[in-house]
């Protein structure tokens, strides 16, 4: 990995960094003004390295206070560390759905893992490394639900996902006859909502479901369908002008062969989630 960010442009990253997560007390992951170039066309450099992440999704991207835990946050932290830096030189920005691009494309953070689904709409504005694992969307209901087992059995229902997110997309333009989607910022909104009973489902990648039905809070309220209806593949967002792709995508390759690529699944979402072993452990495709 090039180190040609100066410090002037690790400051700015920092700033810009700091600046973000204190406005995500707001609307998360959104800035009043672009936080500038900040060495985006390295994807990195120098002292620090900036990370986009969910804060809202146990398993995968969750703030506890000062801590920040899940399979994307340690996948990050493992590629970081191949990358030549330590934790205490990463700094993590919430990374909402609908922010994702314009968060690289004004380089307020040098790359994402945040369940970023690798699509051809996206590489239009944005370059990806990966991917490091393959999900499938499905939908989390309550648990004594027996009207809905999958996506053409919600007519007449209320549907929660997030606006931007790859799964609202997809409920739209394949199952959207006869269903009322609500469109939420985070999927925690969504399974709130779920649990007082304001809407009938939600839907997004069955392993972040999972994620949400084995919370202590929510233990016992809910159960994933369990009847997958897409193949989303989780990549490293990276802005196009980027000279790390391959080096991510080697770091990628070392943690399955390494075995660590299972350990951090089965310590983040638990022994029981049943991953699809056909399409995983996923192998990085080739950088464009």
């Amino acid at each position: 990995m090039r180190r040609t960010r100066t410090a002037g442009f690790a400051a700015l990253s920092l700033a810009a960094a700091l600046a973000l997560t204190a406005c995500s007390a707001g609307e998360p992951g959104q800035t009043d003004e672009p936080a500038g170039d900040g060495g985006t066309a390295t994807g990195g450099g120098g002292d620090s390295l900036t990370i986009g992440i969910k804060y809202d999704q146990p398993g995968l991207g969750l703030q506890e206070g000062s801590d920040y835990t899940g399979f994307d946050v340690d996948v990050a932290k493992y590629v970081a560390e191949k990358l030549g830096y330590s934790e205490d030189q990463i700094e993590f920005v919430e990374s909402v759905s609908s922010q994702r691009e314009t968060l690289l494309e004004n380089g307020s953070v040098d790359m994402i893992f945040a369940t970023y689904s690798i699509t051809d709409e996206r590489k239009e504005r944005v370059a990806f490394a990966g991917p490091y694992f393959v999900a499938g969307q499905d939908l989390l209901v309550a648990s004594d639900n027996t009207d809905i087992t999958g996506p053409d059995t919600l007519d007449g229902k209320v549907l929660c996902s997030v606006e931007g997110s790859t799964s609202a997309e997809r409920i739209r333009d394949e199952h959207s006859e006869g269903v009322e989607l609500y469109p939420a910022q985070t999927y925690s909104e969504c399974v709130e909502l779920l649990s007082a009973g304001n809407v009938d489902a939600v839907t997004t990648d069955d392993v972040i479901l999972a994620g949400y039905a084995a919370q202590p809070q929510y233990e016992g309220q809910f159960k994933v369908v369990g009847n997958p209806f897409s193949e989303e593949n989780y990549g490293v967002g990276l802005p196009q002008d980027n000279d790390v792709c391959e080096d991510v995508n080697s770091a990628i390759s070392e943690m399955v062969e390494d075995g660590t690529w299972e350990e951090l699944l089965k310590a983040n979402v638990g022994d029981s989630f049943q991953w699809n072993e056909e399409l995983n452990p996923p192998e990085p495709q080739p950088c464009a």
